[in-house]
């Protein structure tokens, strides 16, 4: 258990009106689906952590990455805490490949209405909070909780 939060970056990358997911293994919420992400180095800017975790998981690159959303993440039984930056990004080149075959156990492209299950955490939690997709950041900002 950690005792203070940690801060994770996620990659929102969608083509066609459909997001791409990894589904996690040998790592916490191994099992689970979610965009491709992980923990902001020490130096590093949040569109920068996007980046490098999209090439090193899937191996494609993207750009204009920009800050969308962020989730406050408890996983109860693991006793971890984390703050999760939700980016946006571009796919600019390559098709998505499981690049690290030790973390990915698969992905895919899924349309927002059909996401597959078990969510990760943090992702459930980005989709329950309705933070995304948006309809533009000002709907963001006022969109109504249920």
């Amino acid at each position: 258990m950690t005792d203070y939060p940690r801060v994770g970056v996620a990659a929102i990358i969608t083509h066609n009106e459909r997001i791409l997911l990894v589904r996690r293994k040998n790592v916490h919420g191994s099992g689970s689906w979610s965009t491709p992400g992980g923990h902001l180095d020490f130096g590093e800017t949040p569109e920068q952590c996007a980046i490098r975790e999209v090439q090193e998981e899937v191996g494609v690159e993207i750009s204009n990455v920009r800050f969308v959303a962020f989730t406050n993440d408890f996983f109860e039984t693991e006793g971890k805490h984390y703050i999760s930056l939700w980016m946006e990004g571009t796919l600019v080149s390559g098709e998505p490949k499981i690049a690290a075959d030790y973390e990915v156990a698969e992905f895919g492209w899924f349309e927002w209405d059909s996401l597959p299950s078990p969510l990760f955490i943090p992702f459930d939690n980005l989709v329950k909070q309705k933070s995304y997709p948006p309809e533009g950041l000002n709907n963001l900002i006022h969109r109504k909780q249920d």
